[in-house]
């Protein structure tokens, strides 16, 4: 691109090319009629994209507002500006996993495949072998009696979400919302807004610790109309992670109300500051199961054995809440309106009807093997703590502050997602700028955070981007002095 400055005295030139990042300076002086060269600078552009490029990558993927974007839509502004420059982002947007798929899981897929059961439906409550599977993980690693029965698997977490919702909500009339502990999944309210269902929620950030979650908790559920509530722990995109005693209150208050609890462990045992990787040994997983029989256990296959692709999950229904009949459902649904068989039968079914057979013996396969010690999926995923580790260094070098810093028990750990900050600048402020670094990422205001900042993965990064990285947030710095 080239401009011409017109001074009194001196016409400036200048030239740049944003794919080589460079400013070049030519100063002439023009008081004479023969005009001399009188200066060369060359200045290097600090952002590696300018804001119309970014402008063009929102407007050809149809991008209205990139500050408050979903995280599907900087994910595609991302790609579009990698695709049309060929320079890399470090992709910090969508938590896909970044580590191979688990090798039993695709040896235990491609057998089932060989024996022929592409040939025939699934059944709609899965096969035996997971379901077993899946009670024995749960008490291998939580320490949870849930019997084979109410073990469903459904095609990832959010068709167990998507249909816990609907099972939740029409169950009781009047108790027809969700309460959502954020920050949280962006997906899940997005359902919410497909089925017609209101919420609540509120930031946990100002209500950690067990008497200040009571009182929070306690104003959010007095109204009566809450069916569920739901949360991720480890906590999607914070990290932080509840203790046993917060979910002692949440339990204790789930009977009170007679409220469902929808505890999302998509990172199952990802706390890595503790080892939770033994089967049948404390430490196990914290759970609200513990304190409650009324709770939907949501266990994806996604992250802990890097088998996103396939898209499968389980619902891990508590026994007694399986079994409750409700009047409603039954009314609704011309069935029996028993809560985990209208779930499975007459809403899951009707979604996705049924999970692939081979997933779901690959899943059986890998949650066998965890749990005799085969696998260890804690110790396959830790390489997300440590580029986590490395990731934060970089950022807290350069000015940028962790928000969500904190769990009860101390500073909060390295894992998938980590939060970011940085002085005078609001989560949508941040985000864009940090795009035009070539650096993407999602606002917190998206996930019901109430604080300031941006949510990071950790799952893309690779080796050769760290110095990238670290050269780019260097220049960021520079460019927004802190004052």
């Amino acid at each position: 691109m080239f401009v011409k400055i017109n001074l009194s005295k001196i016409e400036i030139f200048l030239f740049w090319c944003n794919s080589i990042a460079i400013i070049f300076v030519m100063l002439f002086d023009m008081s004479s009629k023969n005009p001399k060269f009188v200066r060369f600078i060359v200045f290097p552009v600090m952002k590696v994209f300018s804001q119309q490029q970014v402008l063009s990558a929102c407007e050809a993927s149809n991008v209205k507002d990139l500050a408050h974007a979903t995280i599907g839509e900087v994910l595609l502004t991302a790609q579009y500006l990698e695709r049309s420059t060929g320079i890399p982002f470090v992709r910090m947007d969508q938590g896909s996993p970044g580590l191979p798929a688990n090798s039993y899981g695709i040896a235990a897929e491609k057998a089932a495949l060989d024996a022929g059961v592409a040939s025939q439906y699934p059944p709609a409550a899965g096969i035996p072998e997971l379901k077993k599977a899946a009670s024995d993980f749960v008490k291998a690693f939580v320490n949870i009696d849930i019997s084979p029965r109410s073990c469903v698997p459904t095609t990832g977490s959010v068709a167990a979400s998507f249909a816990s919702f609907i099972a939740c909500c029409q169950r009781i009339p009047g108790k027809d919302k969700v309460l959502f502990i954020d920050p949280g999944f962006p997906i899940q309210k997005s359902q919410l807004r497909v089925l017609g269902i209101e919420w609540k929620e509120f930031d946990i950030y100002e209500h950690r610790g067990a008497e200040a979650l009571e009182k929070k908790l306690e104003e959010q559920l007095a109204s009566g109309d809450v069916a569920a509530i739901i949360y991720s722990n480890p906590n999607n995109p914070a990290w932080i992670c509840l203790d046993e005693q917060e979910l002692e209150v949440i339990g204790r208050l789930a009977d009170k109300y007679d409220i469902v609890v929808m505890e999302d462990l998509a990172y199952f045992a990802m706390d890595y500051r503790r080892d939770l990787s033994h089967p049948y040994q404390a430490p196990y997983v914290p759970s609200v199961a513990r304190y409650t029989d009324n709770y939907i256990l949501m266990l994806s296959a996604s992250k802990i054995f890097s088998y996103a692709g396939q898209r499968i999950a389980l619902a891990c229904i508590s026994d007694r809440l399986y079994e409750k009949q409700y009047e409603a459902l039954a009314t609704r649904y011309a069935d029996s309106g028993v809560f985990g068989v209208t779930l499975t039968a007459s809403i899951l079914y009707m979604i996705t009807s049924g999970c692939t057979a081979s997933t779901q013996a690959a899943y059986a396969a890998m949650l066998r093997l965890s749990c005799e010690g085969e696998i260890n999926f804690v110790e396959d995923t830790r390489e997300y703590a440590r580029r986590a580790s490395r990731m934060k260094e970089i950022f807290t070098r350069h000015g940028f502050y962790v928000v969500y810093d904190k769990d009860v028990c101390g500073p909060v750990g390295d894992g998938f997602f980590f939060t970011l900050g940085y002085p005078g600048m609001k989560g949508s402020e941040l985000l864009l700028e940090l795009m035009h670094y070539g650096v993407s990422c999602i606002n917190l205001t998206t996930t019901g955070s109430g604080q300031e900042g941006v949510r990071a993965c950790t799952s893309r990064m690779t080796e050769e981007l760290y110095a990238v990285l670290d050269e780019r947030m260097a220049e960021f710095a520079q460019d927004h002095p802190i004052r």
